[in-house]
């Protein structure tokens, strides 16, 4: 009971200097105050690098649509309303020159099928014209209506089906996109929590660094009292002015820190500087059960970096594909029937139509290309085996990350314990000493040291908390399994 005043004399000391500290961010701009989980759902939609990722997805998704739309039928229509040509020919059986004279009007409306399987084109064609000539070799003129209607199909043979693999390529660039979109979302949920806890780390540093200067005060008071009684000579009360001093430098250093802190918290968030934050969290300590072998056995089915492997193999193939068909023998088959008719009456058109048919084949047979071919498939072959390897390493690495994390987790257990011990032994170890200070039996240089040892020791357990949830997190991000709620991350 006989502490009880200087207690609460501490207590109201303590209070002032935190007001102190606190009076240039009480401004009329409110503060927003952010929990870790407020933290995440800001940083998901408004950070740069969210931003960027998602902006990578919305273009990958867009090409996909954009080549399903051209596998549709496409519709178009081409109109001249005029085509005149005035020109000498050349009639070569009687060598001599004539005139000829051309006014034309015609339309083209075609409906164009894309058939993905055989990657050929099916066409239906209707061509309407209107021409008037005049040839000066016969001295006539004619004018008449043709309307032209057909079906057509081209289909190239001996290749690959370009259609169907491009599609495929832009399916694999949207999933490698997504999966890229999913690892950002589980980095920036690493790099929020970093944040986070830095800015609290932060915030804890300078409380401790104002508790710290409220200690030094104190004694710095008891020092002073001596000093004026006669008690302690004048070097102690210098030494306890200087203890002082070098506590509240400590003190403003801290505050600097935290401010930095914020901003770097914000820039990630990507909210505005001039933003007033602060933090609300829970650090308490509870000892997570983790299981190594269910965190390895889901990281390996489902970590996104090796369907990300699986990807850049299928890639691969098809690259060797393309390199296959580089001066490539291929052909190409284009089938064509309709019927055409002709008449100076328009409603006349079709009176006595004709057939209109086409067949023709096309066979490109290269002869020498100088090693191209033999040199490009070596070279795809060579990174297909790379991505290969690639993968197989990947999986090494992906079981070495997790068994790291789960023996950092381990460890940081036994460090929060003797932590904690360290800051209960720096505790009791100052209240000795500072009672020994008032009965004159320490200098003000050796209390010092013991407040500076109990300051590190707290300092040292609220690192090891936020290292533990640091910790616990990457075991989850590595194996894609929350401990916590012991359920996968992934469905």
């Amino acid at each position: 009971m006989t502490n009880s005043p200087a207690i609460a004399r501490r207590s109201i000391s303590l209070l002032s200097v935190l007001l102190i500290l606190l009076a240039p961010s009480l401004s009329l701009k409110a503060q927003r105050l952010l929990t870790l989980e407020d933290a995440m759902d800001i940083a998901m939609e408004q950070s740069p690098r969210i931003r960027h990722s998602r902006i990578s997805l919305e273009r990958s998704e867009a090409n996909l649509r954009a080549a399903n739309a051209r596998l549709k039928s496409k519709f178009s229509l081409s109109i001249s309303p005029l085509n005149y040509s005035n020109s000498n020919q050349f009639n070569d059986l009687f060598s001599t020159w004539y005139n000829q004279e051309t006014m034309e009007s015609y339309g083209i409306f075609r409906i164009d099928q894309p058939v993905k399987w055989t990657d050929g084109t099916l066409s239906l064609i209707d061509q309407l014209s209107w021409r008037d000539s005049y040839s000066e070799y016969t001295d006539e003129s004619s004018k008449t209506y043709t309307n032209n209607l057909y079906i057509q199909f081209q289909q190239p043979v001996f290749t690959y089906n370009r259609t169907k693999m491009d599609l495929r390529t832009l399916e694999l660039e949207l999933e490698n996109s997504q999966l890229a979109f999913a690892l950002e979302k589980l980095a920036i949920e690493k790099s929020v929590m970093e944040r986070f806890y830095a800015v609290y780390e932060a915030k804890m540093r300078l409380e401790i660094a104002v508790e710290a200067l409220e200690n030094t005060r104190v004694s710095y008071e008891i020092s002073k009292n001596k000093v004026d009684a006669g008690l302690e000579s004048l070097e102690e009360l210098y030494q306890a002015e200087l203890n002082m001093a070098n506590a509240n430098s400590a003190m403003q250093n801290r505050k600097v820190s935290l401010e930095d802190s914020h901003d770097l918290f914000k820039q990630l968030l990507g909210i505005g500087l001039d933003e007033e934050i602060d933090i609300s969290t829970d650090i308490s300590y509870r000892n997570i059960t983790v299981d190594l072998q269910t965190a390895i056995v889901n990281g390996l089915k489902h970590r996104a970096e090796l369907r990300q492997r699986s990807i850049a193999i299928e890639n691969a193939e098809n690259a060797l594909i393309r390199a296959g068909t580089k001066n490539e023998f291929y052909g190409n088959i284009n089938i064509s029937y309709g019927s055409i008719g002709t008449n100076e009456i328009f409603s006349d058109i079709y009176d006595s139509p004709d057939k209109n048919q086409q067949l023709s084949v096309l066979f490109e047979v290269p002869l020498w290309d100088w090693g191209e071919k033999k040199a490009d498939m070596r070279a795809s072959k060579a990174s297909l085996e790379a991505n290969r390897l690639s993968l197989k390493e990947e999986k090494d690495n992906i079981i070495i990350s997790i068994r790291q994390a789960y023996r950092n987790l381990d460890n940081q257990v036994i460090q929060i314990d003797i932590a904690t011990q360290n800051v209960r032994r720096s505790q009791l170890t100052y209240d000795i000493n500072l009672e020994k200070y008032r009965n004159g039996d320490l200098s003000s240089y050796q209390l010092n040291q013991y407040q500076n040892q109990l300051s590190e020791e707290r300092l040292n357990k609220v690192s090891a908390l936020i290292q533990y949830k640091l910790h616990l997190l990457d075991m989850k991000i590595q194996s894609l399994w929350d401990f916590e709620k012991n359920r996968s991350l992934v469905d």
